[in-house]
Formats: C-alpha cells, sequence, structure tokens
C-alpha cells in the first residue's frame, strides 16, 4: 500500500520548518491526515529543480525519475511514505537533524560522504558530472577556463569535480544553492561555465531552450545514485529500496520510468 505523495514546497526555507510551513514536525502523520498514527509513514526529502529527476511539471504537478521510482517502490513494498521538496541543502539538513528519514535528490554515492556518515541504498541510476558553457562560447576544453570563473551547486558531486580541477586549469569557482540560479549566472555572462550531472542539464536545455552546450571531453567518470539515510535505525527503509528496486528493474517498469524523461 502507497501513500500519495505530499510536497512542501519551502526552497527559501532557512531552516527545515518555519512558521510558514503547515507542521512543526515533518516526521510525523499531520500531513498524510488521515493515517493510523501506528503506522510508519517514511519522509523522504528532495530536491525542488532537479529536472528530469524532480521537478514542477507544466501542469503543476511534482514529477520526475526519482518521483516515480519511490512511488513504484513503494507500491512493491507496501509502505507509505510522504516526499517533501524542500531543496538540496535544506533537504539533507533534515535528514541530519532527523526531521526526515531519508535524502533522494540524485545524490550521487561517494566514499567522502560515506566517511561523512551518510548510509546509502544500492544505485539506482549511473550519472556524469559535465562542465556546461554558453552556446556560443568558445569554450572547448579544461585549458580554456584558465583565469575564468566556474559556477557550482552547493555540495554536490559538480562541485567535488570542479573542485579537483580548479588549480591545474586555474579557475575560480562561485557557489549556488539551486540549478537554475547557476545557470542563470552562466547565461548571463557571469561564469564561463558550470558543472552539473549530464542528464539535467541536457533535459533543462530540451525543455526549456535554454542557450547551453555541454562541450566534448568535459565530464567526469560514471558514478551512482542512491537514496541517503544517517541514522542506522532508518536501515528498513534501504532495504526495502533496494528489494524494490530490484523488483521494478526485473519487471522492466524501471526502463519504463527512464523512457519517460530521458532524452
Amino acid at each position: 500500500m502507497k501513500r500519495k505523495v505530499a510536497l512542501l514546497l519551502c526552497a527559501a526555507m532557512t531552516v527545515v520548518i518555519t512558521a510558514g510551513c503547515e507542521s512543526s514536525d515533518i516526521s510525523g502523520s499531520s500531513f498524510g491526515g488521515n493515517s493510523s498514527p501506528d503506522e510508519k509513514i517514511w519522509v523522504i526529502a528532495t530536491d525542488t529543480a532537479f529536472r528530469p529527476f524532480e521537478y514542477t511539471d507544466e501542469n503543476g504537478e511534482f514529477v520526475g525519475i526519482d518521483v516515480d521510482i519511490i512511488e513504484a517502490i513503494a507500491e512493491d513494498q507496501g509502505f507509505e511514505y510522504e516526499f517533501q521538496s524542500l531543496g538540496w541543502d535544506t533537504a539533507v539538513t533534515a535528514v541530519q537533524s532527523g526531521q526526515a528519514d531519508a535524502v533522494m535528490a540524485g545524490a550521487t554515492i561517494s566514499q567522502e560522504r560515506i566517511d561523512n556518515g551518510w548510509i546509502f541504498s544500492d544505485g539506482y541510476y549511473e550519472s556524469t558530472q559535465t562542465f556546461v558553457v554558453p552556446k556560443d562560447s568558445a569554450v572547448s576544453s579544461f585549458d580554456d577556463l584558465n583565469g575564468k570563473i566556474v559556477a557550482v551547486k552547493n555540495g554536490t558531486a559538480g562541485e567535488k569535480f570542479a573542485d579537483s580541477l580548479k588549480e591545474k586549469y586555474d579557475f575560480t569557482i562561485i557557489v549556488y544553492e539551486d540549478s537554475p540560479t547557476m545557470y542563470q549566472d552562466v547565461l548571463l555572462g557571469n561564469s564561463a561555465a558550470c558543472v552539473e550531472d549530464k542528464a539535467v542539464i541536457q533535459a533543462s536545455v530540451r525543455d526549456e531552450n535554454l542557450a547551453l552546450r555541454i562541450p566534448d571531453g568535459m565530464e567526469s567518470e560514471p558514478a551512482p545514485y542512491g537514496m541517503g539515510i544517517m541514522e542506522e535505525k532508518n536501515q528498513e527503509l534501504l532495504d526495502m529500496f533496494n528489494k524494490g528496486l530490484a523488483n521494478i528493474k526485473a519487471s522492466g517498469e524501471y526502463d519504463e520510468i527512464l523512457a519517460r524523461y530521458l532524452l
């Protein structure tokens, strides 16, 4: 049995819960309304705009690969959940503070994050990080970034990838909290490039007609996305996620989800 997805669109929050949000405890059942107090509702925090993994479509519906995958897995495994759209930084803070059980927002599985207390599910998507430049830019290699500014999104694999190259290629990093602001900085000419998950920027260029392009040869090695928890008591959720993921892959539903959103 699956609970209908509930959204909390509070991207501008500086803390997880403010007076502008309906409940003072997002880990409780107040968002669901009619559930039994003894029935566990898993709170899964996510980003607000990370197309094609989570975003609001033209009909005002919150959709995406992550949204559909967790819905399919919950249906397969028979658990209830609430998907809270908080923004990347706030989603991570919510899990760290125990106000959400897990984060699912295109989170790359890395040893650095594991060392910092993350506990990950099995990988559910292989992603690469890529540099992105204006459509008419002359930048075609890392060497062309010498002396320039590169925009990144805070706390992401893209930021780490850029950080690993900045000294070698002598560019400066500027950090933003969300992808749309990062893209805008590049489009306005304030930054020469940004770094983004390849599938995300491909979908954004296609669906939003952004005047950006991906230069050849400026990508990272692939790395998997996973659902992340930070408390061992929530391992049950990861176990169900892993079993459900295996099942929807075997049934073909996983491939159908990807085909709905990817090029």
